[in-house]
């Protein structure tokens, strides 16, 4: 399995981390790095090819590549309406619309809030595509207590989304 893990906009930029972290070591590993994010990045991922967000040429950028899913976590605004509109200008979003054309998962993990009447026009846009748009948004009932806890959590929904095995939090019983 191929995934591609892309971070926009600064703030939750630790959950993208972790998920490229998390996952498990046979899922070949993407990362787009946005031009601030690059220099840590290429620390603190191991086994994970690490493409700049300028690189619209990158192999991920082509369907014949075969990338089986894609995340976007976090998910700035700017990116979720260029992604709506069709608009391809960055890696990111290029990536994002070969998801797209391809018929592949694209999870969008939108992070500030509220949310506007545009930006809840655009998700309900992508939505209607298949497009899943998955915020992070913990629930209660799993019992969390740490920041750690709520990130796994949060994480281990978007592993189920992808069907990928996880013990990350307490299910609901």
């Amino acid at each position: 399995m191929k995934i591609v893990i892309a971070a926009s906009g600064a703030s939750g930029v630790n959950l993208a981390y972790k998920t490229v972290e998390l996952l498990p070591p046979e899922v070949e590993k993407h990362f787009i790095a946005t031009e601030h994010t690059v220099v840590v990045a290429a620390k603190e991922l191991k086994n994970t090819t690490i493409h700049e967000n300028e690189n619209i040429g990158a192999s991920i950028a082509s369907g014949s590549f075969g990338v089986d899913a894609m995340i976007i976590a976090p998910c700035s605004m700017n990116t979720l309406a260029k992604i709506a509109c069709g608009i391809a200008d960055n890696l990111v979003t290029r990536t994002a619309a070969v998801m797209i054309k391809e018929h592949k998962k694209l999870i969008l993990a939108p992070r500030e809030m509220p949310f506007s009447a545009i930006a809840l026009e655009n998700m309900q846009k992508l939505a209607s595509l298949g497009i899943i748009i998955a915020p992070p948004v913990m629930a209660y009932y799993s019992e969390q207590q740490t920041l750690d806890e709520m990130e796994n959590f949060i994480i281990g929904k978007w592993f189920d989304l992808l069907g990928i095995k996880n013990n990350l939090y307490k299910r609901w019983k």
